[in-house]
């Protein structure tokens, strides 16, 4: 939701390819947990969907790495990359959120094999 904040409060009407992919691994990662809570309900494979959410919050990092780091090699206005660097790092930190739902995830299910 910040992030969209973002795009609307700086007037940004088309994204960079760099915040689609995090938005698609946002995505996933937001449908990893949703996956890990049924796993969790069901006793199916939790393990692999809590592995699954981290792979996908590590590919949310490189992404979001190299995004700013594009932002400043290129000679793009300041102002842009100010924009810009507030738009990934919102998508990464909801991407964040999402790795530690699934640690939560997973010491409720320790706690509860207890």
């Amino acid at each position: 939701e910040e992030a969209a904040d973002f795009l609307g409060l700086y007037g940004i009407e088309a994204p960079m390819q760099q915040a689609e992919e995090l938005s698609e691994v946002l995505v996933g990662a937001a449908r990893g947990v949703t996956h890990a809570l049924e796993a969790l309900r069901t006793g199916d494979d939790l393990a692999g969907r809590l592995v699954e959410i981290h792979q996908l919050e590590n590919e949310g990092d490189r992404i979001s790495r190299d995004a700013i780091a594009a932002l400043f090699t290129g000679h793009i206005d300041p102002m842009v990359v100010i924009r810009w660097k507030d738009v990934f790092e919102s998508l990464e930190e909801a991407i964040d959120a999402c790795e530690t739902a699934a640690h939560v995830i997973e010491g409720i299910d320790l706690k509860r094999r207890r």
